[in-house]
């Protein structure tokens, strides 16, 4: 498991672009058979990419894992929400299965002790994009297929930010300790998502870019406003954003994204926003 350290702002604001991608770029999520785990230091949320192959792959095999977190197993005081953005496959929570087509959505709550990820057909695998979060009591599973997620119609297309927001963990869907999770879609056409931006010093926030063409790119715009920094992502990548920094994306073309959030509260419209003259 990959270990990612907190930053701070002031130091951020000297990086270049190479220590940028270093910091806050999660890359190759998704390798068959394997699961790729970056643990962030904020907020302690842990970003994977599961891929199951011709074999299914369970969430707490690696035992060097269950020492980095201190616990017995993987969800003993964590909880997790799952998207598959990939062919479709199959969730085993202790015993019970969860069939999750493209785009469905999965909860699992803390306690759950056995997860196993498989894929119906490797040679169209299953992309479990998946964030786990520290948690205080155990909140049931829950599985949320595309239709079920809240949508939230945003932006318009003279401002080239048209698009649909899908809440998959959000209070109004379902119980969770801290964990909010859900899927944007941009309209054809439009590029811009969250501009004018915000910041939320309660939460951060993991954004996962999909959707896109290979010659496709998306413009990562983060950094305090008065200090504004961009990373290039390509299709399924995934870039932490700490809760003192923007959030915004610009695409070549239109795209989709998973964002996570974690933090003090659940309050999906609790923004501090920023005017764009004030942006520098």
């Amino acid at each position: 498991m990959e270990i990612r350290q907190p930053s701070n702002p002031k130091d951020a604001k000297h990086y270049t672009s190479e220590r940028l991608r270093e910091e806050f770029l999660i890359t190759e999520l998704f390798s068959p058979g394997k699961i790729k785990r970056v643990y962030s230091h904020i907020d302690r949320i842990i970003t994977m990419g599961i891929c199951p192959g011709k074999k299914a792959i369970e969430l707490g095999e690696n035992l060097d894992i269950m020492k980095s977190l201190g616990t017995n197993y993987f969800l003993e005081r964590r909880e997790l929400g799952t998207i598959n953005v990939g062919g479709s496959g199959t969730i085993t929570v202790d015993n019970q299965e969860y069939k999750l087509a493209s785009l469905d959505g999965l909860y699992v709550g803390m306690s759950a002790k056995e997860v196993i990820f498989k894929s119906d057909d490797d040679k169209n695998p299953a992309k479990f994009y998946t964030l786990s979060a520290p948690a205080h009591m155990a909140y049931p599973n829950k599985h949320i297929d595309i239709t079920k997620a809240k949508k939230v119609p945003m932006g318009d297309d003279a401002s080239s930010n048209k698009r649909i927001i899908n809440q998959y963990l959000h209070p109004d869907v379902l119980d969770t300790c801290q964990l909010s999770m859900g899927m944007t879609e941009m309209a054809e056409g439009n590029v811009w998502n969250t501009m004018p931006c915000h910041t939320h010093e309660r939460r951060m926030e993991v954004y996962f870019y999909f959707g896109m063409d290979e010659d496709s790119v998306v413009f990562h715009y983060m950094g305090e406003p008065s200090e504004t920094r961009h990373i290039v992502m390509k299709n399924e990548e995934a870039v932490i954003s700490p809760s003192w920094s923007i959030h915004s994306g610009c695409g070549t073309k239109s795209y989709k994204f998973i964002w996570g959030m974690v933090g003090e509260n659940k309050t999906f419209t609790d923004m501090d926003h920023i005017s764009i003259k004030d942006l520098k």
